[in-house]
């Protein structure tokens, strides 16, 4: 391996620190989010499995990566043939195995959580049939890639364990394509067709939220690596490194909307067409004070339905205010 290489997995893993730095705070604003609830459910309790699960792998990439990266350049400094023939020798040594494992179960299962998202953005199972389909046969990919390359002396960008690697990264990474283009056509969808005007609708139209919503940056990473690592390009592992970071990064920045109560859920298109981002029971004195007339309002602080009924008192909501 040349010196592109070496230095690239040298600034790779120093971006692994700070990534793994802000994934760390994501998590924990998650966790501290979901412990404020009095009675967490059975949905906010599989979130923290899912995303300490997610943490604790990413944790095993970082760490395997880190330790290789000091016995390469520190304990055996002075290895026979340098760095590169200690490269050579124990790119497959077991601990290296396990941080590549690490990383291909991190990736299915964020994958596996884009494929959830897409179904509830658009309400239709027929829509992720195809994404299901290609995530089998890319969860087979990953295993075989991850036997070629723990083989004793293989090297994962190099030989049969690269082009098994090849195929691998491009099957994900189509997927993760295919399920950025579907989240990010059905969100501009209903908010062009439905959502324009209503102030209700930026929570879940906007850029931002699109961005988190549909993974479209770890999907632009792992663009970004797939064509270097294709074509035997040295730098691609450093492409590698932020785009394993992404897949820890990206999944738990779209739970932490979920918790908040800010991610996209089945009745979001409803709610937008509607322009009613909540209902809420309120009641509004008449001139005379004598009566008073109870309505429904909607996020926007427009009335709904109203029915008159004697002498009621009332305090306005916050909402009412509006």
């Amino acid at each position: 391996m040349s010196a592109v290489f070496q230095n690239g997995f040298y600034i790779g893993n120093n971006f692994n620190a700070i990534l793994y730095g802000v994934e760390l705070t994501v998590y924990i604003l998650t966790i501290q989010e979901i412990t404020r609830r009095r009675k967490p459910n059975s949905k906010d309790k599989f979130l923290v499995l899912f995303s300490t699960v997610l943490l604790l792998l990413n944790t095993v990439f970082v760490a395997t990566e880190a330790v290789f990266g000091e016995e390469m350049w520190i304990v055996n400094a002075d290895y026979p043939g340098g760095q590169d023939a200690y490269l050579e020798d124990f790119a497959s040594v077991w601990y290296q195995t396990f941080g590549t494992a690490a990383s291909i179960v991190l990736n299915l299962c964020s994958d596996a959580l884009m494929i959830y998202r897409c179904y509830i953005i658009w309400g239709d199972v027929r829509i992720v049939l195809f994404p299901i389909v290609l995530y089998l046969a890319t969860f087979a990919l990953g295993m075989a890639q991850l036997v070629a390359s723990g083989v004793p002396h293989s090297n994962y960008f190099s030989g049969f364990a690269q082009r098994l690697g090849t195929a691998y990264t491009s099957s994900i990474i189509s997927l993760e394509i295919i399920l950025t283009a579907l989240i990010c056509g059905r969100i501009l969808y209903v908010s062009r067709r439905y959502g324009r005007g209503k102030a209700n609708s930026v929570a879940y139209t906007g850029l931002v939220p699109i961005i988190i919503e549909s993974s479209a940056l770890c999907t632009l990473l792992g663009i970004a690596y797939l064509v270097p690592f294709a074509r035997g390009d040295d730098i691609s592992i450093f492409f590698l490194s932020i785009y394993v970071m992404s897949t820890c990064l990206a999944p738990q920045l779209v739970i932490l909307r979920v918790v908040r109560g800010r991610a996209w859920t089945s009745k979001t298109t409803e709610t937008i067409v509607t322009g009613s981002a909540s209902a809420t029971w309120g009641s509004y004195p008449d001139v005379s004070g004598a009566t008073s007339t109870a309505v429904m309002v909607d996020g926007n602080g427009s009335r709904l339905e109203k029915d008159t009924v004697a002498g009621t008192s009332y305090t306005p909501t916050a909402l009412e205010k509006v």
